[in-house]
């Protein structure tokens, strides 16, 4: 290969989708304008970007536009390859009419990774059944500060959640056959202040022992293919230019094989931006050298700068080979340089099988004459130029006219999933036994969440994503309001709909309203939240950082003046991140709601089948099971705070500032109670360094109703060689139980579990007395079990045991009193260790 065919294989194009089917021109960003396509393709094309998720676009006519676009791909380019095709998929493949699932931060909250396999293996198999290669998700930053815009992509504030639900969702993806991609490496989350992009400046422990674990976990048990460098630099080095993180780390220790991507104008910022970088060409050389294998999503430093460099000898040949091998190794595992491989994908070739070609003439997918098969060229060949490519022919049946309508994103079983991680995901923060509701006559229905069809969506969802720049559009799936869905829940209630106040406005006029509504009903549902968005259109979102934890807009002051109505406020939160509850917060004093509501029901943007699932939580239909993946804090300025804080990082008398959480990570009411009790150790706790302990103990449901406790189990290391958080969870498992069955949780627990990052930035596990702190939650520890590690000190690696082993026995039925108490205190959601 030429050089010039060499880089061609490293850069993406951003294309878009034809609303007719027909090829694509070059995206046309706003920092951006891509060289013509013309110009390109003789050299061949490594990817092509967001084909379904840049413009609403009929999933099959989508789908004949990338088939067309990879068509001439190949024939451009001498090698005939095909490029790869990505697009994002974090809350379901971003397209228009493809099935919308909960967010990240939902995903943490139902603490179900095999769920959140099953989900993300729906997604793809729609991916890859329209002719997508990889999917720009999941995010595995964990988060650090809650006013940071994207909370809402995280899956929550504890790196082991993060990092098996993340696994999860990968191996799904994966399944499917779609390159999963894992971002943001690392440690964008992490930026002062909760800015986007903003300087991190963490030091090598935090990094190592916070942000890097669910990378290293989801690289070593994922089987993932793909990586994205993060946008930040931390202690002043970019991320796209640490070729320790991007090689030494990521590839020289953990063993990674697949390509690192550069996050979307990522090489060309370290000009820009972070200005370590004087021009194009030492961008891009710095980026390459570091180990970003491919520039996203178009072409503008690794084209003509990047061959300046190497031809003026600043960069040797060999770096832009090792990059390549890895781009085509990846093409070569998806069949891409396969002879015989077809551009058209599954759903088309269901959609309209080609009609069989005349006896004797070979033809490619679509119908095209072939001066002989496919099957007897080398996927390397280089073609012959003198020989002329002719268009695709409608004989084929792949006729956009045909074609429109008949493939469809949001199939009946991949709502069904959606529905599930939506009902697993609402928690049930508070209760004063006003949930569930029986049959009100009058449900006063106030907030600005009340009607808003939007009000599940995250930002990187299609309908907001990209349909709120189409207002004209058909947003393509169901979107039922609150109203609609609780409607359909309370089908004997008046329900009365005010908004109140808009999610941002400051505007105070439609409180009189609201609060007359209030006074007439039997109960209030509260319907606050968030507006997702992007770059200030939202206020949660990539870019929509907040100032402070207050509810946005005057919301804060509606909650209070429906609170002051004396009928029972049911609080509804439909947002992208955890905010103070009340507009007293903003003053320094605990929010209201905390205490006065009759009830608190937190869910980060559900999805499509989120409002059912609230108001079926609401009704008792459903048995609230979620626990919360991010602290809920008492004061709205009291950043950056999550639990994983040392004693200095909690309440203490020597500051004025109480970080102490309203509501804890973990935290999660049900419908029922539970009664934990007989501890058991398997021989004692005491093991070398190099050893496990093993425990078990009993949980029963000892209420009137089915529930789903979570067990959480919690490490405290009493005394450590540096300062570690008080404790972290290090194993989880839900536990569904009818009323009185009762099951026994084993645990087997490695000495690795205890390690941490030790003084010469080795991972050690040292001896020495630990605590595993049982619980409901992190500040609800019912049982603890005292442990001993004996020995020397011991160094270990990528390859320590990462997992505790948590086994559940069938459930078996006890006999005894039942109860309608809750397992959690209703009036201090702060009570516990």
């Amino acid at each position: 290969m030429t050089l010039e065919e060499k880089l061609a294989q490293l850069y993406g194009l951003w294309a878009g989708a034809s609303a007719e089917g027909a090829e694509v021109a070059p995206h046309q960003h706003d920092m951006d304008r891509p060289p013509a396509l013309d110009e390109l393709l003789p050299h061949g094309l490594g990817q092509l970007t967001r084909p379904f998720g840049t413009v609403p676009v009929d999933p099959a006519l989508g789908a004949l536009s990338l088939l067309r676009t990879q068509e001439r791909i190949v024939a451009s380019n001498r090698f005939g390859i095909p490029a790869m095709a990505h697009d994002e998929c974090l809350a379901g493949f971003t397209a228009w009419g493809a099935t919308t699932y909960p967010v990240p931060l939902s995903w943490g909250a139902s603490f179900d990774p095999g769920l959140v396999r099953e989900m993300a293996r729906a997604i793809g198999r729609d991916m890859r059944s329209v002719g997508l290669h990889q999917g720009l998700a999941p995010v595995l930053d964990v988060v650090r500060d809650a006013r940071w815009g994207r909370v809402e992509e995280t899956i929550g504030e504890d790196p082991y959640l993060v990092g098996t639900v993340a696994t999860a969702y990968v191996q799904g993806l994966e399944s499917a056959g779609i390159v999963a991609t894992l971002k943001h490496f690392a440690g964008y989350s992490a930026s002062r202040a909760g800015r986007n992009l903003a300087p991190v400046s963490m030091g090598p422990r935090e990094r190592a022992d916070v942000v890097l674990p669910p990378f290293e976990m989801a690289v070593r048990e994922s089987g993932v293919r793909s990586v994205m460098h993060s946008y930040t630099d931390t202690d002043g080095l970019p991320s796209a230019a640490d070729e320790g993180l991007l090689t030494g780390l990521l590839r020289d220790t953990w063993g990674f094989e697949g390509t690192v991507v550069a996050d979307y104008f990522g090489v060309a910022f370290l000009k820009t931006l972070h200005r370590v970088a004087g021009d194009w060409g030492e961008a891009a050389t710095a980026a390459l050298t570091a180990g970003v294998d491919v520039e996203l999503p178009t072409v503008k430093t690794y084209g003509q700068p990047l061959r300046e460099a190497v031809a003026a000898g600043r960069l040797p040949e060999e770096t832009v080979d090792r990059a390549l091998r890895r781009v085509l190794t990846q093409k070569a595992e998806l069949g891409l340089l396969d002879p015989d491989w077809s551009p058209v994908p599954p759903a088309l070739a269901e959609a309209a099988p080609a009609e069989p070609a005349p006896a004797g003439t070979p033809r490619n997918a679509t119908g095209q004459e072939t001066a002989r098969p496919e099957s007897e060229r080398s996927a390397m060949e280089p073609r012959d130029p003198a020989r002329p490519e002719r268009e695709p022919r409608d004989s084929a049946g792949l006729d956009a006219t045909r074609l429109r309508g008949t493939i469809s994103l949001d199939a009946p079983a991949h709502r069904e999933i959606s529905r599930r991680l939506a009902e697993r995901s609402v928690v049930l923060l508070r209760n004063d036994g006003t949930l569930p509701l029986g049959r009100p006559a009058r449900i006063a229905l106030v907030g600005p969440q009340a009607e808003t069809p939007t009000a599940v969506l995250g930002c990187y969802s299609f309908p907001v994503h990209i349909g709120g720049l189409h207002p004209d559009t058909p947003v393509g799936i169901p979107l039922p309001t609150l109203r609609e869905a609780l409607t359909a829940e309370f089908p004997d209630s008046e329900i009365v709909t005010v908004a109140g106040a808009g999610i941002d406005t400051t505007d105070t006029s439609g409180f009189d309203a609201a609060v007359r509504a209030a006074r007439d009903a039997d109960v209030v549902i509260a319907a606050l939240g968030d507006r997702a968005g992007m770059f200030g259109r939202g206020t949660s979102g990539e870019g929509c950082d907040a100032e402070s934890l207050a509810l946005p807009g005057v919301q804060g002051p509606l909650l209070d003046a429906l609170l002051g109505t004396g009928t029972p406020v049911v609080v509804t939160l439909l947002a992208g991140r955890p905010y103070v509850l009340g507009a007293a917060a903003a003053g320094g004093a605990t929010g209201p709601a905390a205490g006065a509501a009759a009830a608190i029901v937190q869910t980060f943007f559900p999805g499509q089948e989120g409002t059912p699932a609230v108001a079926g939580v609401l009704s008792g239909r459903i048995d609230p099971s979620g626990r919360l993946p991010v602290s809920i804090p008492v004061l709205p300025g009291a950043q950056p705070s999550t639990y994983l804080a040392p004693p200095l990082g909690r309440a203490n008398d020597v500051s004025t500032i109480d970080p102490t959480p309203a509501f804890a990570f973990g935290h999660g009411l049900t419908y029922t109670s539970f009664a934990w009790s007989d501890l058991e150790t398997d021989g004692g706790l005491t093991t070398g360094t190099d050893g496990s302990v093993r425990l078990s103990f009993a949980v029963r449901n000892t209420g009137s109703r089915p529930g789903t406790e979570v067990v959480q189990l919690y490490l405290h290391d009493p005394v450590a060689s540096v300062v570690q958080p008080v404790q972290r969870l290090i194993g989880y498992v839900r536990v569904p139980l009818e009323p009185g069955e009762r099951v026994t949780v084993t645990i087997t627990v490695p000495a690795d579990l205890a390690s941490f990052t030790g003084r010469d930035g080795r991972r050690i596990v040292e001896p020495g007395e630990l605590e595993l702190r049982l619980g409901a939650s992190s500040t609800d520890i019912r049982l603890t079990a005292r442990a001993a590690l004996t020995g020397s000190v011991r160094h270990v690696d990528h390859t320590r045991a990462l997992h505790a082993r948590l086994t559940v026995s069938p459930p078996t039925n006890v006999p005894g009193p039942a109860d309608h108490t809750t397992d959690h205190p209703a009036t201090d959601p702060r009570a516990g260790t």
